[in-house]
C-alpha cells in the first residue's frame, strides 16, 4: 500500500524527515559516489536522495507509482518526474545503467514483479540500489514515518528476493541507528548517536541499503543436482509375439473366433 505523495513530501520537509534525508542520503551516495555519464532510473519516492546527481548523469528519471501519485521534480529546470505502473515501466529493454528504489519494495503489493521489471530495463551488468526498512528496527514498528508502513525486510529476506529476480547482491550497509523520535535534543545530537549506534547496535538500524548486479545467466545453486532422464530402448518385433518358456501359444483361430459353418 503506497502512501500519498503529499504525505511523503510533508514528512521530508519536517525536521525528522530532513534528518532521514541526510543520514540515508549519505549511505546512498557512499555506495554510488559518482554516476557521471550514466542513465539512472529512480523509483518510489526518491527525490530526497537524487538531487546531488542532477547535472552529473546522462539521464536521470524519477518514476513514481500510480497509487502514490506524482509531483514535479526538480523544483527548477526541466521536469524529470513521471507517473508509472511500477510493474510495467514505459521504457525499452536494457536502457538504464543504474536503478535506485526507495519506498518501493516495502510498499508494493508485488515486490518480485517490480524487481523483474527493473531487471528488464537495466543494461547487462547494470546495478540496483534498494533502500528498505529493517525488520528488527524501531523505525519499522512506528507509523510516524514512511518506514513504518508496508513490509519490512531482514537482510536475508532481501537477498532472497534479489536472487529470485536474478540479481546478485554485491554490497550491503545500514543507516538510521538513531531512534525515530522528534525530540529537539535528539535531533541536535543525531550525528553523534548515529556513529555510536553504528558501533553498538548495527543490527537494529532503521533501513537496509543493498546493492545488487543484474545477472544474465541463471546459475545453479552449489550442491544442486540436475535431473537426468535415461531413455531405455524399446524393441518392436516385425511379427506377432512368440511364445516364451512355461507358456503355451494359443491358436490364432480360437473356437470363439472361428467363422460359423454353414
Amino acid at each position: 500500500m503506497y502512501l500519498d505523495v503529499l504525505d511523503m513530501k510533508r514528512f521530508y520537509e519536517q525536521p525528522l524527515g530532513q534528518l532521514v534525508r541526510t543520514i540515508v542520503g549519505h549511505a546512498v551516495h557512499a555506495q554510488w559516489p559518482n554516476l557521471s555519464g550514466m542513465r539512472v532510473l529512480s523509483l518510489g519516492f526518491p527525490q530526497p536522495y537524487i538531487d546531488p546527481y542532477i547535472g552529473q548523469t546522462e539521464r536521470l528519471l524519477a518514476a513514481m507509482p500510480a497509487p502514490q501519485g506524482v509531483m514535479e521534480w526538480p523544483a527548477s529546470g526541466p521536469n524529470r518526474a513521471l507517473l508509472v505502473d511500477e510493474c510495467n515501466l514505459p521504457l525499452p529493454d536494457a536502457c538504464m545503467d543504474r536503478a535506485l528504489l526507495v519506498h518501493t519494495l516495502d510498499l508494493s503489493n508485488d515486490s518480485i514483479a517490480v524487481l523483474r521489471e527493473i531487471w528488464r530495463v537495466l543494461a547487462p551488468g547494470g546495478r540496483i540500489l534498494v533502500v528498505v526498512p529493517n525488520r528488527r528496527s524501531l523505525w519499522s514498528q512506528l507509523e510516524t514515518t514512511p518506514f513504518g508502513y508496508g513490509r519490512p525486510f531482514s537482510k536475508g529476506q532481501l537477498s532472497t528476493f534479489l536472487r529470485e529476480a536474478r540479481f546478485l547482491p554485491t554490497a550491503a550497509t545500514s543507516a538510521l541507528h538513531v531512534p525515530p523520535l522528534r525530540s529537539r535534543l535528539l535531533l541536535r545530537s543525531a550525528n553523534g548517536l548515529e556513529r555510536i549506534g553504528r558501533q553498538l547496535w548495527p543490527a537494529f538500524a532503521g533501513v537496509l541499503v543493498v546493492e545488487a548486479e543484474k545477472q544474465i545467466y541463471q546459475t545453479v545453486p552449489k550442491g544442486a543436482r540436475k535431473a537426468v532422464h535415461i531413455l531405455r530402448p524399446v524393441f518392436i518385433s516385425d511379427g506377432p509375439p512368440t511364445g516364451t518358456a512355461g507358456t503355451s501359444r494359443r491358436d490364432p483361430a480360437t473356437p470363439l473366433e472361428r467363422a460359423p459353418k454353414d
